[in-house]
């Protein structure tokens, strides 16, 4: 038997039972007391080893026998699991599971009543908050729902008229079976198409559609070939393209929920009632005097900085929408009416041009946008009862159209509109001439603005817009992170300082004007008195028959008398802003043309005859036209009266207008040829610098001298407006009047087509040298509506809910919106040694057409605020604003772009 002793032996006897036995007893000691000696980590390394070498039964045996002698307790996943890992779980039960869930045990009672489980519930069923929930706060969706569900009047149409009544005839029971089939029928058609359509757009779409949550609900786990029926009901890729597109602006929030995280996010709980409310007296007396300010007005930032104390004025770009425009409104207002409100933007005296693609007008004023925002914007204002008003800094009182568009305005809202009726040609002082239907006592520019610093924008506003030019680029770095409105003011404020405003104010020149002005109102005055004294004295020699007709007349009489002479004093400004246009063109000759052409005659020529040609023919040309007009209106006002006709020689004008046609082709050659000439030719450069900007030229260069063409076809047009509505409808002259407008009209539409060409042609030229790396941008139509900075966001799992998912700052993005595509660029900010100020620099990334980009909203959460996500065909930005306005600002341009451009 020892012969068989296998303690340290490394074979195993198998065919002894008994000696197999104490073998395996001896291993099974040994390893025992290494095991005994082992560290805690080496055990469980061997314990891991052992367990990976098992199988699956004896796995199952070690199961069974810990739960034998070890009874395992079931453990609530919500106690264990993450907490939004658990909500996500609860977000698949119902309503009605949810509240059987909480009944469970105080954590899932906890859990099951959480706002980001119930907010979506009552979101899909249009039912939203009317007031912001604190972050302390909770249950609030919850017992909105419940409350929404108890008050809930589950009526058919029909069971609805048989409890409130109806306006229809009753019917027969035959007509009545007859209907109730056709209804039926039409509820199952409306079914299947509908089932039809979605079924379409949840298989059929662009493949590379992800990540999005209208992609996360119509991508298919693999794309669907599609049978021949569905393609001949479907139509054509792009047609699914564009249907995806429009579906995913539909579903973008509105103004009224634009966070994703309540409905009212503009109006604080103080005023959640609504801005109609009118309360008692106080709340009148609180109310404000309010100015939109458009930033397209040449030097708006000096207008800004006139406005005065207590007056909530508000600067708007061009580029935004009807939808903004109103959300900016509100935002300014904060829940309160306002006492009158002012407009100041871009116009004439037929239309507003308020923002880019609504120039308010007759023809458009009844569109339904335009209808409605006008709508909601008069009901921000307080009744006319109440001395609400709105008033246009356009002067729109100087024409018929202008007159009928705030007509319609206040038949539409109930609110009164007034607006300038004087015209002032190459200024604009109109603003401070008489206003239509002005109830006051004092002009409406008085209530808004300090009258002193808007008379010196007024007079010089052209001319300040081109010192503004440099100004906003020195100082846009600085600014940038500010609101318009108080970098507007700030810069005006600079400049006032910089003009020195009193020295402008005390010249003589204006004191002469205010003096001129002041000798014809007091002349008006007492002929109006003497009218009025003749009128009285007929009427007290009248019997009492004779009394109301003979008032009427002499009413009418006044009338017309009154409108002859607004019609003399118009003509009169026609041939007095006929005469200072042409002094401009014979400065251009006598200064310059004439000097030129004496050296050349003279062998010391300072410009070849091909330049002095190229230069001044057209110009020489424009003048004897207009110096012809001129002594045509001259011998027409010697013997003028209310009878005499202007429209004759205007037509005859506006026939000859080839003229113009020829200088404003060349006008780009010219200037080149000006500025090429000067840095060549070192004479023509000292006879610049000793004539330009001197007295005799009125302190102008020649090239800004050659711009007095291109503006005095809007003065013409304002003009003639102008006499047509002071004309009588039964007057020889009107035809003509209307004859000439549309002429003018017609080459003034010529020459704005071609300013917008070349200013969006050197607009593009601009964006594309400072982007690197930036594809060519010029091309026909094209032009620039909105720059966003964002900032580029990286979601690390798009798996889970919106409200649950984290995210991080990975780039900062800057969006060129043009009217046909996206442009996305990285943009860094460069820092000089030793200096404060930054350059911004561009990188580009890539352009997306706008008919296929998909837009999504982010609701807001505490991980996240103002976020969105912008899907190409390619790429997939997820992006953020730095404040709500601006992501809604931006959003509603996006869309109203992207349907604009699917609609061409």
């Amino acid at each position: 038997m020892e012969s068989f002793h296998t303690r340290f032996s490394a074979w195993t006897p198998f065919s002894n039972k008994s000696l197999n036995r104490q073998l395996f007893q001896e291993r099974v000691a040994l390893i025992s007391h290494w095991f005994d000696l082992w560290t805690n980590k080496q055990r469980q390394e061997f314990l891991f080893a052992i367990f990976l070498r098992c199988t699956k039964s004896q796995l199952r045996f070690v199961q069974d026998w810990f739960s034998e002698r070890m009874q395992v307790a079931k453990v609530d996943f919500s106690t264990v699991l993450p907490r939004f890992i658990s909500l996500y779980i609860f977000s698949f039960l119902s309503a009605k599971d949810l509240c059987a869930a909480a009944q469970v045990s105080w954590p899932w009672k906890f859990l099951t009543e959480q706002d980001c489980l119930w907010m979506p519930k009552c979101v899909k069923f249009g039912w939203f908050l009317p007031y912001t929930p604190t972050d302390n706060e909770y249950g609030a969706w919850k017992r909105h729902y419940v409350a929404c569900v108890s008050h809930l009047d589950w009526l058919t149409p029909r069971e609805a008229a048989a409890t409130y009544g109806t306006l229809n005839e009753p019917k027969t029971e035959d007509e009545e079976l007859l209907e109730r089939q056709r209804e039926k029928c039409l509820r199952k058609r409306i079914w299947e198409e509908t089932a039809l359509r979605n079924k379409e757009l949840f298989k059929v779409r662009p493949p590379w559609v992800s990540g999005t949550c209208c992609s996360s609900v119509l991508k298919p786990r693999r794309q669907p070939r599609l049978s021949q029926t569905v393609r001949e009901r479907v139509g054509s890729r792009e047609a699914l393209e564009k249907q995806l597109v429009l579906t995913s602006l539909e579903i973008l929030p509105k103004r009224s929920n634009i966070s994703g995280s309540h409905s009212y996010p503009l109006l604080s709980k103080k005023y959640w009632h609504g801005v109609h409310k009118n309360d008692d007296s106080s709340s009148y007396a609180l109310q404000p005097h309010f100015i939109l300010i458009s930033s397209r007005i040449p030097a708006y930032e000096m207008v800004v900085e006139s406005v005065k104390a207590g007056v909530v004025s508000v600067v708007y770009e061009h580029s935004v929408t009807l939808e903004s425009l109103l959300y900016l409104i509100e935002k300014a207002l904060d829940g309160r009416k306002a006492q009158s409100m002012g407009i100041f933007s871009d116009g004439d005296s037929r239309e507003i041009n308020l923002l880019q693609g609504y120039k308010i007008g007759v023809k458009n004023l009844l569109r339904p946008e335009v209808r409605d925002f006008w709508e909601k914007l008069g009901s921000y204002v307080a009744t006319e009862e109440e001395g609400g008003h709105v008033d246009f800094f356009v002067p729109l009182g100087a024409s018929e159209a202008g007159t009928e568009v705030l007509s319609q305005l206040s038949q539409l809202t109930g609110t009164f509109f007034t607006a300038p009726t004087g015209i002032a040609t190459g200024s604009y002082q109109h603003i401070l001439s008489d206003w239509l239907g002005s109830q006051w006592g004092k002009a409406p520019s008085s209530i808004y603005f300090c009258e002193a610093k808007l008379q010196t924008w007024s007079s010089f506003a052209d001319f300040l817009e081109e010192t503004l030019k440099t100004v906003r680029k020195q100082l846009y770095p600085l600014f940038k992170e500010l609101q318009k409105s108080i970098s507007g003011r700030m810069i005006g404020q600079f400049m006032f300082d910089t003009m020195g405003m009193t020295n402008i104010l005390n010249n003589q020149e204006t004191a002469q004007a205010l003096a001129d002005r002041l000798m014809e109102l007091s002349k008006e005055d007492s002929e109006r008195s003497v009218v009025e004294d003749n009128s009285w004295d007929t009427k007290s020699r009248l019997s009492k028959n004779d009394l109301n007709f003979e008032a009427l007349i002499n009413l009418e009489r006044i009338l017309q008398k009154d409108s002859a002479e607004k019609r003399t004093r118009v003509v009169r400004e026609l041939l007095q802003s006929e005469r200072k246009y042409v002094q401009m063109l014979e400065i251009v000759r006598d200064v310059y043309f004439a000097p030129l052409k004496a050296a050349l005659s003279s062998n010391r020529a300072i410009l070849s005859a091909a330049n002095i040609q190229i230069l001044f023919s057209d110009i020489l040309q424009i003048l004897s036209l207009n110096r012809q007009f001129l002594d045509n209106l001259r011998d027409r006002l010697q013997e003028w009266g209310p009878a005499h006709c202007v429209g004759e020689i205007v037509t005859k004008f506006g026939s000859q207008l080839n003229t113009y046609t020829n200088f404003f082709n060349n006008y780009p050659v010219i200037l080149k040829t000006i500025e090429k000439c000067r840095e060549m030719i070192p004479a023509f450069r000292t006879f610049l610098k000793r004539h330009d900007k001197t007295i005799v030229t009125k302190m102008l260069s020649l090239p800004e001298l050659l711009l007095y063409p291109s503006r005095r076809f809007e003065e013409y047009l304002n003009l003639l407006y102008a006499v047509r509505l002071h004309t009588p409808a039964e007057h020889v002259d009107r035809g003509d009047l209307t004859t000439a407008i549309d002429q003018i009209k017609k080459y003034k539409s010529y020459i704005d087509q071609m300013k917008q060409n070349i200013n969006m042609k050197d607009h593009l030229s601009d964006i594309q040298r400072i982007i690197w790396g930036c594809p060519t941008l010029s091309e026909v139509n094209r032009y620039l509506i909105r720059v966003q900075d964002v900032a580029q966001l990286h979601c690390c799992d798009e798996e889970i809910s919106f409200s649950l998912r984290l995210y991080e700052h990975i780039h900062d993005l800057s969006l060129f919106l043009f009217n046909d595509a996206l442009l996305v660029s990285s943009r860094g900010t460069s820092h000089t040694p030793f200096e404060r100020t930054s350059k911004t620099t561009y990188q580009f990334i890539a352009s997306v057409a706008l008919h296929r980009l998909l837009i999504e909203n982010i609701p807001d959460s505490k991980y996240v605020k103002n976020a969105f996500i912008l899907q190409g065909p390619k790429y997939k930005w997820i992006c953020a604003t730095e404040v709500e306005d601006e992501k809604f600002l931006w959003l509603s341009v996006l869309r109203n772009a992207i349907k604009s451009s699917m609609e061409k």
